[in-house]
């Protein structure tokens, strides 16, 4: 693909996820890939939410570094972990994890294993 294509116009929803700084496709970015963060500064807040859900319960984990990959593969580890579904949301201003259910402890227990420290429940 040339670095050179932007589309005028697409059906692909790829085409539709666009960097916010150059401009690029998030595959190709260069900018957003180099966003390093140490594990060790990280704080990720814990909270249980169900309000506009239906009355389903939503375990909330935010704070998190506005760092795609990262995000991608943490949401995979603790969607299999809970053994439930989940999906990450990331924004201008924050970036976070919400896993079906109620999953404090299986959570708790992976971030443990890799070191990341929390606060909330």
């Amino acid at each position: 693909m040339s670095t050179n294509y932007r589309p005028v116009y697409s059906t692909d929803p790829r085409d539709k996820v666009l960097c916010g700084q150059c401009k690029k496709f998030l595959d190709v970015c260069k900018c957003r890939k180099d966003q390093s963060f140490d594990l060790l500064k990280l704080v990720v807040n814990f909270r249980i939410e169900s309000n506009g859900r239906g009355g389903k319960i939503v375990t909330v984990l935010d704070g998190l570094p506005k760092n795609e990959p990262f995000l991608k593969e943490l949401t995979k580890e603790l969607k299999v972990k809970c053994g439930t579904g989940g999906t990450y949301k990331l924004d201008e201003k924050s970036a976070k994890i919400e896993i079906q259910g109620d999953k404090r402890v299986p959570i708790k227990a992976l971030l443990d294993a890799k070191k990341i420290r929390y606060k909330g429940f």
